[in-house]
This record gives C-alpha cells, sequence and structure tokens, in this order.
C-alpha cells in the first residue's frame, strides 16, 4: 500500500510514515455519482446565494444568503483550489520528518496533534482583526466586504498562510525575518526584520486597545474577563499535573466555568461594592493589560497560553457556529444598502478615505492579514506533525476565520442603521449624550434613519450597560448585533443582557489572546533579530534574554497603547488604518518572500498564484500609505491633520476640531506625527522588500534557463518514523494505515504526539 518501512525504537520493523502518493492520487479523483450529485448542490446553492447578495435589489436582503455564499465558496475553495495549490507549488511528503520529530525537545518543538493544533493555531491568528474589520468597514454598505472577505481569503489570505506555514516547517520552523534574510540577502532581510518587529507592535498594541475599549466603564466586562485567568491556569495545571491528557474532561469544566464567569459577572455588577470595584477607566485597564501581556509571555505555554487558547478556541467556534444556526433559523432580514451613501465619499464617520483603497486595509484580518505570517511561522511550524497536514491547518485554518469576518459583518449590518453610526462615531461628532447623538445621526441624511434619544436609551438598557453611545473599536456593536439575533433564536428580550456580555467576553478572550500569542512570537522575532550580533539571544531557553526581549516589546506597543487610549481623535478610528496598513504590508513581505522561494524552486508554471495576490495587495497598500502621507485633505492625511492643528495651536485656539482643549489639541499633533513618520517607514521597508524578491525572482529564473543550480535553505531530508491522517476526517487508505500503526507496540514507537 505505500512505501518503505523503516525500524522501530527496539529494532522491529514500522508500518509506512506515509500513504503512497499514487494511493491518494487515486482517491481524490475518484468520482462517484454521489459524490458529483454533492458538489453540483453546493456549487447551485453558492451561486444562488451569491446573486440574491449581489444582483438581486429588493428593499432588504435575508442575512442566511450570506451564510450560504460563504459556506459553499469555502468548502469549494478548500476542496479543488487548494488541492490545485498542493499539486503546484507545494508537493508536500509525508515521508520527510518535520522539525517536531526531528527537533522534538518537550518544549518548544512537540509533535501535536492536528485538531488540537488546528485549535491552537486557529486563536492564534484570530485576534481582534475578523471582529473589528468588518463592523467599521460596515459603513460602505454589506457588498464590497462582503466581496472581498470572501474572495479575499480564498485567493489570498488563505494561500499566504498555507505557504508561509509550510516554508516556514520545511526551514526547521524559521521565523519569517529569518526566511528573507535567507532568500533575499542582507539589504531585503534587515528591511523585512525591522518592519516585522515594528508592525508586531503596533498590531498587538491595536488588539489590546480593543479590549480597553470594550470593557471601559463596563463593570460586568471587567469581572468576567478577569475570571479567565485563573480558569486558564486552573485548565493547564489540571491537565499537567492532575488528570494528563484528559482534554474533552478539561474542556467541558472549563466551558462550566467560563459560563459561571459571565452569569456571575452580571450579578457582581449590579452589587454596590462590585460596580464601585470593577468599574475601572480605561487607562487603568490599559496598564493591567500591560502588565497582564508581560507575565503570560514568559510563563510556560502549557501554564496559561495553550488552555487559553483551547478555552477561546472552543468558545469562538462555538459561537460563530451558533450565530450562524440562528441565522438560518431567525433569518433576519438587513435594511443597509449594498453600498452605501458613504461608498462614493471618503469623509464617512467611522473611518475617511475612499472605498478603494481604505477598504481593503480596514478588513484586514478574514481576507489577508500579514500578523498571520508571523504565527505561521512562528510557533505552529514547530508543532505540526505532518507536511500534509499544512493544507488542511494553513488554509483551513484561515478559512475558518474569514467565516468569523462574515458572521461580524452580518452581525453589523442586522442592527438598527442609526444605531450602527451612533456607537462607532467619535465622541467628538455624538456629542455623547443621547440627545445631541440622536440629532447628529439624524442630520446624516441617511435613507431610513430616524432615532430617538429614547431608543438610544433604551437600546442601553436592554443590554445592561449605562450608555453605548461612541463605544467604538467594534467590539460592542459586534455584541449588540450578536445579541440582537439570539435573543430571538434563544431566550426572548430578557436574554439579551447574557447575550450581549457573552458576546464581549468572547471578543476579550479572542483578542487577549491575540495579545499573549502576539508578545511571544514578538520575544521570538527579538531574539532571533538581536541573536544575529549577540548569538546567546538565539537560545529561547535562556531566561535573562527571554525576558529582556519580553520587556522590550511589550514597552513598545505598551506605549502606543496608551497613545491610542489617551487620543482625542478617538484611539481607534485613527490607529485603525495604521493597523490595516501595517498588517496587509506585511502580508505584502510575506508573499514577496513566498515568491522568491517559489521562484528558486523553479516552479515559474505557477508563480502566478503568489504573484496574483502579491500584486493586489502591494498596489492596495502603497495607495493607502501614500493617501495617508500626501492627502490634502486633514481626515484622510497624517501630516495635513498635523498641520491643521499646529496651525490652529500658533493661531492661539484654545479647542480645534475634536480637540476641546489645549493638551488635548497637543496631543493630536504628537499622535498624527508619529503616525505619519511611521507610516513613512512602513511603506519605504515593504517596498524595499518588494523589490529585493523581485530581483531574487528574476535572478532564479536567470540561473534556471543557464541550467545552474539556485543554493535551497530547506533543512536537509530526514525520514519519519511516525504517522498520522492529514485532514479534519482521515480517507479510507488513512485509516487503513492507521490500524496498522495502531498494532506496533508503544515500546516501539517514538515517544508519543503530545496535547500541549
Amino acid at each position: 500500500m505505500s512505501g518503505t518501512r523503516s525500524t522501530g525504537e527496539r529494532g522491529g520493523v514500522l508500518p509506512p510514515a506515509a500513504v503512497a502518493p499514487e494511493t491518494l492520487d487515486a482517491e481524490s479523483r475518484r468520482w462517484t455519482p454521489a459524490r458529483i450529485a454533492l458538489w453540483a448542490a453546493i456549487a447551485l446553492l453558492g451561486g444562488l446565494a451569491w446573486v440574491m447578495l449581489a444582483l438581486v435589489r429588493g428593499e432588504t436582503v435575508n442575512a442566511i444568503w450570506f451564510v450560504f455564499a460563504a459556506v459553499c465558496t469555502y468548502l469549494i475553495a478548500y476542496r479543488f483550489y487548494s488541492k490545485y495549490l498542493e499539486r503546484k507549488l507545494i508537493r508536500p511528503d509525508d515521508r520527510r520528518a518535520t522539525p517536531a520529530e526531528y527537533k522534538a525537545d518537550g518544549k518548544d518543538h512537540v509533535r501535536t496533534d492536528r485538531n488540537v493544533l488546528f485549535g491552537h493555531h486557529f486563536a492564534a491568528i484570530a485576534g481582534a482583526g475578523p471582529l473589528v474589520g468588518p463592523v467599521i468597514a460596515a459603513q460602505m454598505g454589506y457588498l464590497p466586504g462582503t466581496i472581498w472577505i470572501i474572495v479575499g481569503v480564498v485567493l489570498a489570505g488563505a494561500v499566504q498562510d498555507y505557504l508561509v506555514l509550510f516554508f516556514s516547517m520545511r526551514r526547521g520552523g524559521r521565523s519569517l525575518g529569518q526566511m528573507a534574510r535567507e532568500e533575499l540577502g542582507v539589504v531585503g532581510g534587515t528591511a523585512a526584520l525591522l518592519a516585522t518587529l515594528l508592525i508586531m507592535a503596533i498590531i498587538v498594541a491595536i488588539l489590546a486597545l480593543v479590549v480597553v475599549n470594550a470593557l471601559g466603564e463596563s463593570p460586568w466586562g471587567v469581572f468576567s474577563v478577569a475570571m479567565t485567568i485563573p480558569i486558564a491556569l486552573f485548565m493547564g495545571v489540571y491537565l499537567r499535573y492532575i488528570r494528563p491528557g484528559k482534554v474533552l474532561e478539561i474542556s467541558i469544566i472549563g466551558f462550566v466555568l467560563l459560563m459561571a464567569a459571565i452569569i456571575g459577572g452580571g450579578w457582581v455588577a449590579h452589587t454596590e461594592w462590585g460596580a464601585a470595584f470593577f468599574h475601572l477607566d480605561k487607562s487603568t485597564i490599559a496598564w493591567g493589560i500591560i502588565v497582564y501581556g508581560f507575565v503570560a509571555a514568559i510563563l510556560p505555554v502549557w501554564l496559561l497560553l495553550a488552555p487559553r487558547d483551547y478555552l477561546s478556541t472552543f468558545m469562538k467556534i462555538g459561537v460563530i457556529g451558533l450565530l450562524a444556526v440562528a441565522i438560518v433559523v431567525v433569518r433576519p432580514e438587513i435594511t443597509v444598502p449594498a453600498f452605501s451613501e458613504f461608498a462614493g465619499r471618503d469623509n464617512g464617520p467611522v473611518f475617511s478615505g475612499a472605498l478603494f483603497p481604505f477598504l481593503f486595509v480596514t478588513i484586514a484580518c478574514g481576507a489577508l492579514s500579514g500578523f498571520h505570517a508571523l504565527i505561521a511561522s512562528g510557533t505552529t511550524p514547530k508543532l505540526i506533525e505532518k507536511e500534509r497536514q499544512t493544507r488542511y491547518i494553513g488554509y483551513g485554518g484561515m478559512l475558518m476565520e474569514s467565516f468569523v469576518a462574515i458572521m461580524a459583518l452580518v452581525a453589523a449590518v442586522s442592527i438598527d442603521r442609526g444605531l450602527y453610526f451612533v456607537m462607532n462615531a467619535p465622541v467628538a461628532l455624538t456629542g455623547g449624550t443621547v440627545e445631541q447623538a440622536a440629532q447628529w445621526v439624524n442630520s446624516l441624511g441617511l435613507a431610513g434613519v430616524n432615532v430617538t434619544p429614547g431608543e438610544l436609551k433604551d437600546a442601553a438598557a436592554a443590554v445592561g450597560e449605562q450608555t453605548i453611545i461612541s463605544r467604538s473599536g467594534g467590539a460592542p456593536t459586534l455584541a449588540v448585533g450578536l445579541a440582537h439575533i439570539m435573543q430571538q433564536f434563544i431566550g426572548g428580550p430578557g436574554m439579551a443582557a447574557f447575550w450581549y456580555h457573552f458576546a464581549i467576553m468572547f471578543e476579550a478572550l479572542f483578542i487577549l489572546t491575540a495579545v499573549d500569542a502576539g508578545t511571544r512570537v514578538a520575544r521570538f522575532m527579538l531574539q532571533d533579530s538581536i541573536g544575529n550580533f549577540l548569538p546567546k539571544f538565539k537560545d529561547a531557553s535562556w531566561r535573562p534574554g527571554a525576558w529582556l526581549c519580553t520587556a522590550i516589546m511589550v514597552a513598545a506597543w505598551g506605549a502606543v497603547l496608551i497613545m491610542g487610549v489617551t487620543d482625542p481623535l478617538g484611539g481607534i478610528n485613527t490607529l485603525f488604518p495604521l493597523f490595516g496598513i501595517a498588517n496587509q504590508l506585511l502580508a505584502a513581505i510575506a508573499l514577496a518572500v513566498c515568491l522568491a522561494i517559489v521562484a528558486k524552486k523553479g516552479r515559474f508554471g505557477a508563480l502566478w498564484l503568489v504573484a496574483l495576490p502579491l500584486a493586489f495587495t502591494a498596489v492596495v497598500t502603497i495607495t493607502a500609505s501614500f493617501q495617508k502621507i500626501f492627502s490634502p485633505v486633514p481626515a484622510v492625511g497624517y501630516f495635513a491633520n498635523n498641520a491643521a492643528f499646529t496651525k490652529a495651536l500658533a493661531d492661539g485656539k484654545t479647542s480645534f476640531g475634536t480637540a476641546k482643549t489645549v493638551p488635548a489639541m497637543e496631543a493630536v499633533v504628537r499622535n498624527t506625527m508619529i503616525q505619519g513618520v511611521l507610516s513613512v517607514v512602513f511603506v519605504t521597508l515593504a517596498i524595499i522588500v518588494i523589490i529585493t524578491a523581485l530581483l531574487a525572482t528574476i535572478r532564479a529564473f536567470q540561473a534556471h534557463r543557464a541550467g545552474e543550480s539556485v543554493t535551497d535553505h530547506e533543512d536537509p531530508f530526514v525520514p519519519s518514523k511516525v504517522y498520522a491522517p492529514a485532514g479534519l476526517i482521515p480517507t479510507p487508505a488513512e485509516r487503513e494505515l492507521a490500524a496498522e500503526w495502531d498494532k506496533v507496540p508503544a515500546s516501539e514507537r517514538l515517544a508519543d504526539a503530545g496535547h500541549h
């Protein structure tokens, strides 16, 4: 049935480590009538859903079509497009050992069950991005965001994640910056390393800022989220020492404790001491997260990070699945137009800038995200058991994240449009009171929007909050949307407050996981970079180096976070475009490195699979950066805004635009200068990387034509002595081989796969 057999630990003969390629090929080409009918039905349903969303223009559109369009497209993309990539570009070989096998150390390199690893990877990549971007982008109407999230992930986002994960795994789990150094030389490599470190600091700061905005002045939320930390620590200790390996058992206990934390939060928030103790302002919460980020990044992975990932993956996939079912059952009608009044303008209240290029940088995670390239070349490639699993984890994990983004978009467009703008516009526009907010939103002249102060008061009371005006950052809007749909499905209006806080905690869990993972990956990257000059830093187990690098990275993102929390323009509204552009520039860097690697392999016929998303991302991000740097419109250009406020200060004004005091005006001058300079630095570094990658590609092409060999930086081939299936559901051939392995005595096998 399959290739060569190897000897076990005690000299016995082991079954093959892989199903024979010809067997796999025959299995994927076997088309039965039932299978053909199934795929035809999926294609028809998906096609119908797209027609309903994009072409049929009624008064309303049913939310059910979003679910069908997304799921059918993902299924087809995973079954056909990712298989095409696997065959043309990747060419995995399960007879090769992965770094988790040949570098196994029980700490960073551990063979991990594919489904547990899918959870860990998904939890690490799916931070705030898929929740925040689509909510903010809903200002443009539902269609632009929907098309970019679904089509973008298939052709760009999942392709990047899959390629980076595979290439990093083949190179012993090297980071993106190190791969760039090897493939692009000193100039391109140094630019990539600098860009990844700086961008990482911005990304983690924005993620933390979303948590701060969601928890500010919300005692219920603060209590519930604070409780997740002891719950995760307990789960880590339980799995490690009390009941090792009992994953399902601790998951159930963890879930029950989480529910108790949410319900308990409602009770605590209504007591006098609870309201006083847990009612924190945003600056206090920000400092708390900074301290938490440092501690979480230096604790062992099994103690906080892994159980936390686990908890949040259960919660995430569970909640998103539940929301999808609720949408199919409740079938909410959506009144938001396909293209809103702001689609053709560049002065929207939620974010400023035209649809092209800003929609594509506002929705980053969910369609394409450079942050994922850091995770896919960080922790995941060191844990993967077999090469063919990279498709399930890299491509499949990203499709799952894209589905989260679509659900977030549906939740945002299902609530009243007036309420949406009141919640997401900065206080400077809404005024912060129900009367001013209602007057402002009615003055926008939006079709079908007529909001009264009473409605805004009732909306806040319904979800158990004091106010929902200018609760920007996407998280509260998503929570209101989710509560609106879920209470129709389970529990009625009385349950709306529970669902709202359930959603807030779900999001904060989501995001804190990304803050943990992001800080840890950033620490590895900084150690790698310093290690080029001081080799001692390369040793990840050297504690002083690890602590120093963690402290530097936490200080970097902490500074940006504090800047965002104290920003009079509403931190998320000014920082999110910078986050989006930085994230997409990072994706361009990752795709450029992949382009050079594919070219060096001599696979020029399939080069367009990488060149297409790279070209699109490069055009979008460079255009967006140039607009942010050179635009004369203060709402769009950082330097134009800076000049306007500087002039106002020089003229002796005591308030200007959104800043009501002189210190606030000075803060705007300082922040816009920092953001403008960062934009210039990011785009310059990205352009250097893209040019060096194109030169490396041309050189590889010339060498290939001349018949010369090109240096390959992959680790040498090591034969594998373990076996595991590739996807979620094993194929018949995989099951057959697994049965052979089950008969091998434990003493003959390599130490079994870890489930850390």
